[in-house]
């Protein structure tokens, strides 16, 4: 961002932030999430939850920035995409597919962390950045997510796309009647962008399958 300053030529700034800055509160959770919540600082630290610190410094990260842009009087849009899932360019597999893994290799660390969750494809993210930037009227923070499930809802979906791997589907303290909480991308929609994975066609399940073939061609994917 000083660089902009310095550059004096940068119209617009756009900052991949998270929905992680947005989700994380003390219970009882909303309905559902928008833009004006803000993940609890204080929440995380008395709590310690399994990534707490990439939700404090991302929080405090996005704020830093919103404070400078502030005092400098940059064009700051922020993204928040949900947990992105799709083809992946690092040699190694992100953490958000080792969510989705999680059901397949029994990692119940994680069963936690994807009880309740929300999603987006790669590709949406990448487009919401690039709409989000070209856009005229683009203002403040934007939701990127349009997959809202449980992890009964997804454990459903890939034991029926993978059914080698006998992937559960009933959770110890996870109760079945758990509901899905949305965040909402209506800004983002109302603002004219339109999702290629739609969840009316695609549910998380199908694109976490996609990610796993991927993995499978990279060698990567778990052995039955």
């Amino acid at each position: 961002m000083r660089s902009c300053l310095k550059a004096k030529t940068i119209r617009r700034f756009i900052y991949t932030s998270t929905t992680g800055t947005v989700t994380v509160q003390p219970p009882p959770p909303p309905p559902e999430y928008d833009e004006s919540f803000w993940t609890d600082v204080d929440f995380c630290h008395a709590e310690k939850m399994l990534g707490w610190s990439y939700f404090v410094a991302k929080t405090k990260a996005e704020k830093a920035a919103w404070e400078f842009a502030k005092e400098n009087g940059i064009n700051l849009v922020t993204v928040h995409p949900s947990v992105v899932v799709g083809p992946f360019l690092t040699p190694s597999k992100p953490f958000s597919i080792d969510l989705g893994l999680a059901l397949i290799t029994r990692n119940e660390a994680l069963y936690k962390m994807i009880a309740t969750g929300q999603a987006v494809h790669l590709e949406d993210a990448c487009s919401a950045h690039i709409f989000l930037f070209e856009h005229p009227e683009a203002n403040g923070r934007y939701i990127c997510s349009n997959h809202s499930f449980t992890i009964v809802d997804l454990a459903k979906s890939l034991s029926q796309k993978y059914p080698e791997y006998n992937v559960p589907t009933k959770f110890e303290g996870i109760d079945e009647s758990l509901k899905a909480i949305s965040c909402s991308s209506k800004k983002l929609l109302d603002l004219g962008f339109t999702f290629k994975f739609e969840s009316t066609k695609y549910d998380v399940g199908d694109l976490y399958a996609e990610a796993f073939e991927f993995c499978r061609e990279k060698g990567i994917m778990p052995q039955p």
